[in-house]
């Protein structure tokens, strides 16, 4: 007579747990779905503060430079910077977050034309930053990558100054993005102008 009255319980539970993870996954898939066509991209409110101005800026030490066949990564501009070297020296700069997640591309293998993503697998070429090949092709990126259309990473022009690997960027680009983020009552600083109290 036990054994009665713990079936529906297993049962029902069964179902309840069944249901959260269900409902977990499609959540979790909808956070990574691409955004809807019907979305206004370039509008009055997304318009920088700031004007483009773009220079050079250094972005890490010589000395610092990986060697051939391998990358590292830097900031230049506030922007985050991969700085890629092929197996014949040739130094390249690409943005060093990889789509559709952001994980570094620094920690990628460099080969003579391309820089691999470590997770995903996806290629991107050193001089365009444009894929090269198949899209997510390697483990999970089977799976997100079907949800993603693919996308390339940027790149910069990259020369050496002195001590310095210099990479050309946007030098207002972070504050324009910065001037997009809401303040208010419950602005992080706590303040709307940002200052600390």
């Amino acid at each position: 007579e036990t054994t009665s009255l713990i079936k529906p319980f297993c049962n029902n539970f069964t179902y309840k747990m069944k249901t959260a993870v269900a409902a977990t996954l499609i959540a979790s898939a909808a956070a990574f779905a691409p955004q809807s066509a019907n979305t206004r991209a370039n509008t009055a409110l997304e318009a920088g503060k700031f004007a483009s101005k773009l220079q050079y800026v250094p972005c890490i030490p010589v000395d610092k430079l990986p060697a051939p066949g391998s990358a590292t990564s830097g900031v230049a501009g506030g922007l985050a910077i991969c700085i890629a070297v092929d197996p014949s020296g040739s130094v390249f700069a690409l943005g060093d977050k990889c789509p559709p997640v952001n994980q570094p591309l620094s920690f990628g293998n460099v080969d003579a034309t391309t820089i691999q993503d470590p997770v995903l697998g996806t290629k991107f070429s050193l001089k365009t930053g444009e894929v090269v090949g198949a899209w997510c092709p390697s483990g999970i990126g089977k799976l997100l990558g079907g949800l993603f259309d693919p996308v390339g990473v940027p790149t910069f022009p990259v020369k050496k100054k002195g001590a310095n690997i210099e990479v050309q960027v946007d030098v207002n680009a972070k504050a324009n993005f910065e001037s997009q983020y809401w303040s208010g009552v419950l602005d992080a600083q706590g303040k709307a102008d940002g200052k600390y109290y």
